[in-house]
């Protein structure tokens, strides 16, 4: 049985989308090695269609001497979550329908490692108010946005306990939920 991993790159105020902003903090070696253990052998992705339409042109074009990730991302299955993406032409990509929790309950009991998310905001909230995350790493950058999508809305979320921190010479922190 696999894990349902989300990971996400988030200001102080909670904005999470298109985190170009986060090229002004050097990448330290140790962040590479925590989201590395999230995509571990056995791993896929599971993204919401707008998340994979940026992934897919990002990262089909890069090899491993452009990012260690690069092998990750381009040879894992891609299980989108989406009633409007056709035909996924990113290598190992398959459209898995609207979300539903049960299909993607099941979909983890499929997989050997873990479903990786990254991005996916509608889909996070979304498994998180259904209990779904095993693991959530919120990596926060030492900076306020002020505006820009936010990754938690008015919603009520439970059930989570800190299992892990680390702190980067960046200032950039790790915070590794458990949901239960």
């Amino acid at each position: 049985m696999g894990r349902i991993e989300v990971h996400e790159f988030i200001s102080l105020d909670g904005v999470f989308e298109e985190p170009s902003w986060t090229a002004e903090f050097p990448f330290d070696p140790l962040m590479g090695e925590a989201i590395g253990r999230l995509t571990g052998p056995g791993s896929e992705l599971l993204l919401g269609r707008r998340t994979y339409e940026m992934f897919a042109p990002a990262w089909s074009s890069r090899t491993d001497d452009d990012d260690p990730g690069a092998t990750f991302f381009n040879g894992a299955r891609k299980n989108v979550v989406s009633t409007t993406l056709r035909d996924p032409d990113w290598n190992n990509s398959r459209v898995i329908g609207g979300y539903d929790p049960e299909r993607i309950a099941a979909l983890r009991d499929e997989v050997e490692g873990s479903l990786y998310v990254s991005g996916s905001g509608t889909l996070v909230r979304a498994l998180l108010r259904d209990g779904l995350v095993d693991g959530l790493h919120l990596f926060v950058f030492p900076v306020v946005l002020g505006s820009g999508e936010r990754l938690f809305t008015s919603e009520r979320v439970g059930g989570l306990s800190l299992a892990e921190t680390e702190a980067y010479d960046s200032g950039v922190v790790h915070l590794a939920y458990s949901q239960s």
